[in-house]
């Protein structure tokens, strides 16, 4: 096996047991469906608007056209995969809440 900095001999192929490091790929099909926002909250489509919208009210077709924003149970789940596990929004809330506390009142 080789490990460390391979020598030129090995540069060519040689050694066919060279281990290169892991590279993360997130989820594809939640890369698509989910976009993580500068709070690091997660934002998905509206459920419900592909087809037989014609039976809907006005006001729900409006509702369900914007997008909403996922619970944190289930959005912590949907950062792992995206590979975003460093953002904290509540974390990011609270920080938000001290700096606007320490800020003088005139």
């Amino acid at each position: 096996m080789c490990y460390g900095v391979r020598p030129d001999w090995l540069q060519s192929g040689f050694c066919k047991d060279f281990r290169m490091g892991y590279k993360y790929k997130p989820n594809k099909g939640c890369a698509k469906r989910f976009k993580v926002t500068g709070t690091g909250k997660i934002k998905r489509r509206g459920t419900f608007s592909s087809h037989l919208r014609s039976r809907r009210t006005a006001a729900l077709k409006r509702r369900q056209g914007r997008p909403s924003i996922l619970y944190e149970g289930h959005a912590r789940n949907i950062r792992a995969y995206l590979g975003q596990t460093k953002i904290k929004p509540a974390k990011i809330a609270h920080e938000r809440a001290l700096a606007a506390s320490e800020q003088p009142v005139e």
